[in-house]
């Protein structure tokens, strides 16, 4: 092993705390030049990082390069609540849009299929297109096509339904719409695809946990007590079904619901914090008119806290990655 090789690989990676040499993201063919791998496709201080790694080198020549996108559906990241109201599918669809921000290529699956809200949130409708593609066997199969906007993959129950239609469904049904959206749609090769899970516990969780391999969940819950108590139950849903925890986000954080409370109850069950997003009317209107990527635009003021809760999720997601099986493309 070269002496850079070593300077290299014994930078402590200020995201995540790990050596560069532990994270396995240094290559070096000689003594004069190296390729560094960022350690996520949606890294939040790439400038720090790229700091740090040519400081190690010196007068060597260094190039820093995102992570190679591996076939399928990158790393599978579930959001979800123990109750409804606390705003689970805005922090879904705000994660989505700060990772797609950080440089990820980025899915957005809603699987709450008995109250969709995605596509109003965004401004989109229609049906996606169908196409045919090899199946695992060689023969056609039909996929369909994400509608994309904001930078986004996006697919949804809401785009098959009529408005104001409802879904009344039991369980196997659930389970079926939920995986023909991971199976039977052509995402393209993504780094993240980030999960709009309905509230409460019960089958998409299921599903999710004996269908894909998740990199994790993220748990959103508000500050007041009543709402602690059922994301106590999401977290322990995830325990069960061995989906590793990624952390909790505070949401509508402020003096209507108070403060503190959801950074409390990570510490408390030994989670990370994520992050909290302050109440503001603004994020409201934006997915209430259809504009939700507002939200996350240049001099917006939730943009700040969004991607630094979409870069921290990225690194738990780093941490959490080697008890997560690579998938197969789907």
């Amino acid at each position: 092993m070269s002496s850079l090789k070593s300077q290299l690989e014994a930078v402590v990676d200020l995201a995540t705390g790990e050596t560069l040499g532990s994270l396995g993201v240094v290559s070096c063919d000689s003594e004069e030049a190296a390729v560094v791998t960022l350690p996520a496709a949606a890294y939040p201080d790439r400038d720090a990082f790229e700091a740090a790694v040519r400081a190690a080198a010196g007068d060597a020549s260094v190039t820093v390069q995102r992570p190679r996108r591996r076939p399928g559906l990158g790393a599978i990241i579930a959001v979800g609540s123990g109750k409804g109201g606390v705003g689970k599918s805005t922090v879904a669809a705000s994660l989505a849009m700060g990772l797609a921000d950080l440089g990820g290529t980025v899915g957005l699956l809603d699987a709450d299929v008995y109250g969709p809200s995605i596509p109003h949130m965004f401004g989109v409708d229609g049906k996606p297109a169908v196409i045919q593609t090899p199946g695992p066997d060689g023969q056609p199969t039909e996929k369909l096509v994400p509608i994309e906007t904001a930078g986004l993959k996006l697919i949804s129950m809401g785009f098959m339904l009529q408005p104001d239609q409802a879904v009344v469904w039991r369980g196997p049904m659930v389970h079926r719409a939920v995986t023909q959206f991971l199976q039977q749609t052509a995402w393209g090769d993504l780094d993240y695809l980030v999960v709009d899970m309905p509230p409460g516990t019960g089958d998409v969780p299921l599903t999710l946990s004996q269908q894909a391999g998740l990199a994790g969940a993220v748990v959103v819950c508000t500050p007041q007590q009543v709402a602690l108590l059922d994301a106590s139950k999401a977290i322990g849903m995830f325990q069960q079904v061995n989906i590793p925890l990624l952390g909790m986000v505070e949401n509508m954080t402020g003096d209507v619901f108070g403060r503190g409370g959801a950074k409390a109850k990570a510490e408390e069950v030994g989670i990370p914090f994520l992050g909290e997003l302050s109440l503001d009317a603004s994020v409201r209107e934006a997915a209430d008119a259809g504009r939700i990527s507002d939200i996350i635009s240049e001099g917006h003021g939730k943009r700040d806290e969004l991607i630094r809760i979409a870069g921290s999720v990225a690194i738990e997601t780093v941490k959490a990655s080697a008890a997560v099986p690579e998938l197969p493309q789907l």
